[in-house]
């Protein structure tokens, strides 16, 4: 019926409970809150804002430090892999350039110019060794002779020299001398006995990187198009052209290096040579190889030199071998390491230096070989990632277009880039 009334409904009807006006009365009033969050907004309020951002900034950096830490511990057990790929990395920048000149003008295979490369690198190498082999052969007899009249002369000095030391003195030091290495003598024969094992890991280490080396020159574009593929597809464009940039800060400081090296040789081999120090030419490529740790390797491998001028021809030509020394040091530092690596490397003299430090305590002889390279790799990329690009001439025409490591493609392909390997030059092909 329409026109009968409800039941409840009418002008003098008292008002039903209503379901609405139910759920109403039970939802809290605006404002109201949690009584957990009431008790925690003032708390969150209570802290000042530079604290706040000095915790936020805290735990990142405490965790960035732990998995740094993690990543130095897991190089470290590693260093028998690591070191010798680290080493290929770098004769690969070094050979791409020959490999490349073989491939264009002499019109060699891919596989053959690598090949080639490489065994023209150990020939050299093998070269030097053989000519530095000979040359100590033939200087041992000359140094035993000149050995004995300065150890007089030193002895001389000492007695009238500014110490005055009597020959009592000078008797009683090298008797401690002497009985300080037979005490050490266990030491010694323990240290020889592990020979064995380091001998053993050196072997294996420059087995693998000469392995690694010749597939670098070879399949290098290949193995960094699959590196690259493990990444996000949104991150490989990025990571891409930053390790275009850090390959050619490498290759920057590979040859500044080997040029610096060949400078400080040249200096010091000369200068041996002139005052007629023996074993002249071991010495030079002595400092050659220590000149590979900048400013450290040049003066550690030079007081051998100065050593040597003081056991062969006394005081005086020690004193000259010692400034030629050091005026080597000053050119390289002043004029050969800013002129040469300039723009490409660009690391203060201060991080270089502590670069040197934290990588011969992390890993001795070889940590400090490498040490300066991977820093300034590092600063490259993180530079290039923050916004600030060292090599805008290098543009981003290369970009990245490889697999992904399951073989489907990265990004939908309309050309194929060439990506930037030991043995690539960034040209792109349709």
């Amino acid at each position: 019926m329409s026109g009968s009334a409800r039941p409840g409904v009418g002008p003098g009807a008292p008002a039903p409970d209503h379901p609405v006006e139910e759920v109403t009365a039970r939802r809290p009033a605006p404002g109201a809150a949690d009584p957990e969050l009431r008790e925690a907004a003032p708390v969150a309020a209570s802290i000042p804002r530079p604290v706040q951002l000095a915790a936020a900034w805290a735990w990142r950096v405490l965790l960035i430090m732990a998995a740094t830490a993690v990543g130095v511990w897991a190089v470290s057990v590693l260093k028998t892999i690591v070191v010798p790929v680290a080493i290929a990395i770098l004769l690969a920048v070094l050979l791409a350039p020959v490999a490349r000149l073989l491939r264009e003008r002499v019109r060699l295979p891919r596989a053959l110019a690598a090949g080639v490369s490489l065994i023209g690198l150990l020939a050299l190498v093998g070269g030097l060794l053989t000519i530095a082999g000979n040359s100590v052969v033939r200087g041992f007899s000359d140094l035993g002779d000149q050995a004995a009249q300065g150890v007089e002369e030193v002895t001389l000095w000492l007695a009238e020299g500014p110490l005055h030391l009597s020959a009592e003195q000078i008797e009683s030091y090298i008797d401690q001398i002497g009985s300080s290495v037979s005490a050490n003598s266990g030491g010694v024969v323990s240290g020889a006995l592990s020979v064995t094992t380091t001998l053993g890991h050196v072997a294996a280490g420059g087995l693998i990187a000469l392995f690694c080396t010749f597939f670098f020159l070879l399949d290098g574009g290949t193995i960094w198009r699959w590196c690259v593929g493990l990444l996000p597809v949104q991150a490989r464009a990025r990571a891409h052209q930053a390790a275009r940039r850090g390959l050619v800060t490498l290759g920057a400081y590979t040859r500044t290096q080997i040029l610096v090296a060949f400078v400080d040789a040249v200096g010091i081999g000369i200068g041996a040579a002139v005052l007629g120090v023996p074993l002249a030419l071991p010495l030079s490529i002595l400092v050659f190889i220590g000149s590979f740790v900048p400013f450290v390797g040049a003066l550690v491998t030079g007081s051998i030199a100065v050593l040597v001028a003081l056991v062969s021809q006394g005081p005086g030509a020690a004193v000259i071998m010692l400034v030629i020394v050091l005026a080597v040091q000053q050119i390289e530092g002043h004029v050969l390491q800013p002129l040469l690596m300039g723009h490409a490397v660009s690391l203060h003299p201060v991080a270089v230096l502590l670069a040197v430090a934290t990588g011969s305590f992390l890993a001795g002889v070889v940590g400090a070989l490498l040490a300066v390279p991977v820093v300034a790799v590092l600063n490259t990329v993180v530079l290039y990632l923050s916004g600030h690009d060292k090599f805008p001439t290098l543009g981003d025409e290369d970009a990245f277009h490889g697999s992904s490591p399951h073989g489907a493609p990265a990004e939908p392909p309309g050309t194929t880039a060439v990506a930037v390997g030991p043995e690539t030059t960034g040209e792109v092909r349709p």
